[in-house]
């Protein structure tokens, strides 16, 4: 594992103690107007990573105005990468210590900007970071470079749909059932059908739903879809967005004492025609749930494709959701119901059914919680901060990926019923939800009796900083192997899910046009990484960065 080098660690040090200079801040406005419109903004551009009294996703921002120039600031928030790509070394201490590149607020005036640093200016204290620095060396042994390289070849492109960082939003392209057609999503417009290789419209949620917003950084907007196993024959399709909060009320939320930021909105489609290249058809809306950031949210739908007719499974909707951001705001109770809420789990509902709780879903009768008084029906598993990605092998076994707070990054075998930990562990490590989340601590002599599922891999976040699962592959050098990467900088790894005791690690790298590189190499910078397949069981490597699609070759 790597540390942190000294020279970061002594600067990020001199940062925080060094006394606050009269010099910095002076062009900074104090107008009590300004002041509010910057609370308004960071509150809903920045409050997800970024607080006044410890470290979160992003640093503590308590006391910056009077200890950094507000012209480097202005020119981080603009653009950080430009910093980085320049050596700035206080941009590098930061990736360096947090690794994750700050989303630009490019499209943000310079008024915004300015209202921001009124608001940042009104903490004239710097609380130090005085928690230990649980990203080094909590698991000692570094991942190996395989040697493996993958052959791509560009497949498509979506038409952008903003400017840099992300030309198009990207996060999943899967084939209908029984069907060679191939779909994929672009958060911010709708879903595309690549016809031989050429992205056409199928629905534009944008203009169907105009209340769906999408913001950088985030997985919000359109976070994912899924078409019934029997949409040619019924025409149905699922989507989840993202409206503002307040848009309409709520099926699921929490306490008044906390805001609502977001609401996630599960819809049906029903298609008049499954054959036609466009949706036209109805919809309804299943349910609406309460969200405290834009983030850890509805980030994944998906049935099991192996499922058969006369199972039980078949026609079950798989729902991947967070803890809506809670536990980070100081309510990690929310997120910590040990099965009586909806919040951080995998549910299994279905669609067709009108037994759950506003009769416009099912709850399966054998969902581990279904007959179980003062217990969520809907929850097939437990305890998770941000199951991004659920997938099953072709034996059956279900998996997902959890992305972590500050240490840890999960790879889990999903059981039913079971917890798994979050919030007051992270990967095998505990963690208190109250307290800093930088801090981390080994488990106690009784963990047993708290009933966790730990992962079946965990990686640590010098490693990567967001982890995405790909497929099993089923061709070329780690066939048979799980494919998956981090979102952020796209470095990619491989497991073997079946190997004892716990499935080795390793990492590989990418030729394209004859030329060996990493994916950060290839799209020039930022990732953004997402996986796909098509109906032959082709895989592709998806970045937001440039809205690319590059298919993974058969070659050894």
């Amino acid at each position: 594992m790597k540390s942190i080098p000294f020279i970061v660690l002594l600067f990020l040090i001199l940062m925080a103690c060094t006394k606050p200079s009269p010099e910095f801040g002076a062009d900074i406005s104090q107008a009590q107007d300004q002041i509010i419109k910057g609370k308004a903004i960071f509150k809903e551009q920045c409050s997800s990573c970024h607080e006044f009294n410890s470290n979160a996703i992003g640093p503590n921002l308590s006391g910056l105005t009077r200890n950094v120039e507000s012209s480097w600031i202005r020119d981080f928030i603009k653009n950080p990468q430009a910093l980085l790509d320049a050596e700035d070394p206080r941009a590098l201490g930061l990736l360096e210590k947090y690794r994750t590149v700050m989303p630009g607020l490019d499209g943000l005036s310079e008024d915004g900007i300015n209202s921001i640093l009124s608001y940042l200016h009104t903490f004239e204290f710097v609380i130090p970071d005085t928690d230990p620095d649980s990203l080094v060396n909590l698991i000692e042994a570094g991942i190996p470079d395989s040697g493996i390289v993958l052959d791509l070849e560009f497949f498509s492109q979506l038409p952008p749909s903003d400017t840099i960082p992300a030309l198009a939003k990207m996060t999943k392209m899967e084939p209908l059932p029984q069907s060679n057609r191939l779909f994929i999503n672009d958060q911010r417009i709708g879903i595309y059908e690549l016809v031989e290789a050429e992205p056409r419209l199928y629905l534009d949620l944008k203009t169907a739903r105009p209340k769906m917003v999408s913001k950088p950084g985030w997985g919000t907007g359109l976070g994912s879809f899924a078409f019934h196993p029997d949409f040619l024959q019924n025409g149905l399709f699922y989507t989840a967005h993202t409206e503002p909060g307040g848009t309409a009320s709520s099926d699921f939320g929490y306490t008044d004492s906390l805001d609502v930021f977001m609401q996630w909105v599960l819809t049906e489609w029903k298609a008049t025609d499954p054959s036609a290249r466009q949706f036209k058809g109805s919809s309804r809306e299943i349910f609406r749930i309460d969200n405290a950031s834009q983030a850890h949210g509805m980030q994944e739908l998906t049935f099991n494709p192996n499922a058969k007719k006369n199972e039980s499974d078949y026609g079950l909707l798989y729902i991947g959701f967070g803890d809506a951001g809670t536990a980070e705001k100081g309510f990690a109770n929310i997120a910590n119901h040990q099965g009586s809420g909806i919040y951080s789990s995998i549910l299994r509902i279905d669609p067709l059914g009108n037994n759950g709780k506003n009769g416009q879903y099912g709850i399966p009768e054998n969902n581990p919680f279904a007959q179980i008084e003062g217990k969520a029906g809907e929850i097939y598993a437990y305890g998770f901060r941000n199951p991004n990605r659920i997938f099953w092998t072709e034996e059956g076994t279900m998996y997902a990926t959890d992305i972590g707070q500050h240490s840890i990054e999960e790879l889990n075998r999903i059981e039913p019923g079971k917890f798994y930990g979050w919030p007051v562990r992270e990967g095998t490590f505990v963690i208190n939800p109250y307290g800093s989340f930088r801090q981390v601590f080994p488990l106690p002599k009784d963990d047993a009796k708290l009933g966790v599922t730990y992962p079946l891999i965990q990686l640590e976040h010098d490693e990567l900083a967001a982890i995405f699962a790909g497929y099993i592959m089923p061709y070329g050098p780690i066939k048979e192997k799980l494919i998956f990467g981090d979102i952020l900088s796209g470095r990619l790894f491989f497991a073997d899910l079946d190997q004892k005791p716990k499935p080795e690690v390793q990492s590989l790298k990418v030729r394209f046009e004859g030329r060996v590189m990493t994916l950060e190499e290839l799209v020039g910078g930022r990732v953004d990484l997402k996986f796909g397949m098509d109906a032959e069981k082709n895989v592709y490597i998806m970045s937001k960065n440039q809205g690319n699609i590059y298919k993974i070759l058969d070659s050894q």
